[in-house]
């Protein structure tokens, strides 16, 4: 088996809180939350009337019309967000490299608003008005699908679906491929639009979501005594990685080299972190071992932090049970407080905010931190951006279904 070094070369970020590198940098390291109202349909009669939408998104800037009729708001993020990592990154994609150039991109939940559109059609008006594009509109795989077929990327291609952790496994996968030599070049990362009645329902109905509908900014609070559910939000990252030879034989920019990832699974519950996080501490030691690193050679942990009681508590004990004494002195944010949750497109995002946490020597901030948990008591860095020299990042995501994923990034 090859054990090739896979580099970023690209990034792409369609969130909340901007569309693009600088403007989503600068309202990340501006504390500026994407929290708001929620306008994507009526939300009178939920419990929870807010969330981080994308703002200001016309797909038409990315695709052809007819083509953006054909996808759901999903696909459409992730379409944009890997045209903005190509353009990035200066990728050619030619019949020179065509067949070598990957993609796997995913999305926790897929076309949820074509679902409800597609149902409503058909108890309305009868089956013959639905539309021949439901299915290849909604199935997660086809954020994937599009991305390689409008960029002409023929080598492999396939989706990860785990939830919330979706983002950091189509990363790590996406880095074994290149390292085995399936690909020299992979478009990676994930991609949801879940803002939908029947979504935000579902949610509520499981009071996972925050109700502080009167105060939106504030309503995403990790690691805050006050936080009372996570916000959801939507959106997408697609980063470009590369085979280190190749990137450099182009003279590719690079942002920071992949160097470890880890995976596994906490077989204890549908929705509920496995106690005490053993699950996500052992994720986090597989990622380290995975890199050939050492705990203490971790500069920045972008956490998972959703701002909901169990994960953020659950979450502390894991990062205390793998790095003891050093988790104290470690800076950690949660950039979920401004972005709101992406769901499946979370840790692709969070991959974004850590390679350019390297780059920039500037960590984002964990904004909404106000009233200190005796259960979570690490350096957060509260609701200021902090200058820092990073060499080493971790970031985490955990899903629901007990699916966890740790991604490590060094500077190159």
């Amino acid at each position: 088996m090859l054990d090739r070094r896979v580099v970023i070369t690209g990034l792409g970020p369609v969130t909340p809180i901007g569309i693009g590198i600088e403007p989503f940098w600068d309202s990340l390291i501006s504390g500026r939350s994407g929290v708001g109202p929620i306008t994507l349909f009526d939300a009178s009669a939920h419990s929870t009337k807010i969330a981080a939408e994308v703002k200001n998104f016309d797909p038409v800037d990315y695709m052809e019309p007819g083509e953006a009729h054909r996808m759901d708001r999903f696909v459409q993020f992730s379409v944009a967000a890997a045209k903005i990592a190509v353009a990035d990154a200066k990728l050619e994609i030619d019949d020179g490299n065509r067949d070598r150039v990957g993609v796997l991109v995913g999305s926790g939940i897929g076309g949820c608003n074509t679902w409800e559109t597609q149902h409503r059609n058909l108890m309305e008006k009868g089956p013959g008005r639905v539309s021949p594009f439901f299915v290849p509109m909604l199935i997660a795989d086809m954020a994937a699908g599009q991305i390689s077929i409008l960029m002409g990327a023929r080598g492999p291609n396939l989706a990860v679906v785990t939830a919330c952790a979706t983002g950091t496994h189509a990363l790590g996968d996406a880095f074994d491929i290149i390292k085995r030599g399936d690909a020299d070049v992979m478009l990676a990362g994930g991609a949801e639009a879940a803002i939908c009645p029947l979504a935000t329902a579902g949610f509520c109905s499981a009071k996972a979501m925050s109700t502080r509908n009167d105060d939106p900014e504030h309503a995403s609070r990790p690691f805050d005594k006050e936080r009372d559910g996570f916000v959801m939000g939507e959106g997408a990252g697609v980063l470009v990685l590369e085979e280190l030879e190749y990137a450099k034989a182009r003279g590719a920019r690079i942002y920071a080299e992949i160097l470890g990832y880890g995976m596994t699974g906490d077989a204890y519950h549908i929705t509920a972190p496995a106690p005490e996080g053993e699950g996500a501490a052992r994720c986090m030691s597989a990622a380290i071992a995975n890199s050939g690193l050492k705990p203490e050679d971790v500069d920045y942990i972008n956490a998972h932090g959703t701002s909901t009681d169990m994960n953020d508590k659950y979450e502390t004990m894991a990062i205390k049970r793998v790095f003891g004494d050093k988790a104290y002195k470690m800076p950690i944010s949660s950039t979920k407080s401004m972005t709101g949750h992406l769901l499946g497109a979370a840790g692709a995002v969070e991959a974004i905010i850590c390679a350019l946490t390297i780059t920039r020597s500037l960590i984002p901030p964990t904004t909404n931190y106000e009233f200190p948990d005796p259960e979570c008591d690490l350096d957060y860095v509260p609701n200021t951006a902090r200058q820092a020299d990073v060499n080493v990042t971790l970031s985490n995501s955990f899903g629901f279904g007990g699916h966890n994923a740790s991604i490590i990034l060094r500077k190159f």
